[in-house]
């Protein structure tokens, strides 16, 4: 599984983002997805993640400002970001599981979102 991201930039707070995740190889074993971000200095963590079938988790700091989405017949994530802060600036990671071993094993190269106020 390849997953190629793209959509960060550069942008001032309270505006929007819109990232993109494209998946590619053997994607018809992939029932999740996600997006994580990781800050300078700060851990890698999960923004928001969706499985087949189930609903949509998203963490507390974006709750109600991004929405995840996913296109099944172009094999892409999507991350709606609005109403952006500086506390989001972090470089955004797609990442998809691998239901065998349970673990987040196919990772994207990333995409930089810097937020400026």
């Amino acid at each position: 599984v390849q997953l190629v991201e793209s959509g960060g930039g550069l942008v001032q707070a309270g505006g929007s983002l819109r990232l993109s995740c494209v998946a590619s190889g053997s994607i018809f074993s992939i029932n999740t997805m996600g997006w994580f971000r990781q800050a300078p200095g700060k851990e890698r963590e999960l923004v928001a993640r969706k499985s087949s079938g189930d609903s949509t988790y998203y963490a507390d700091s974006v709750k109600g400002r991004f929405t995840l989405s996913r296109d099944n017949s172009k094999s892409t994530l999507y991350l709606q970001m609005n109403s952006l802060k500086p506390e989001d600036t972090a470089m955004y990671y797609c990442a998809a599981l691998n239901e065998p071993s349970g673990e987040y094993d196919y990772w994207g190269q990333g995409t930089q979102v810097t937020v400026f106020s």
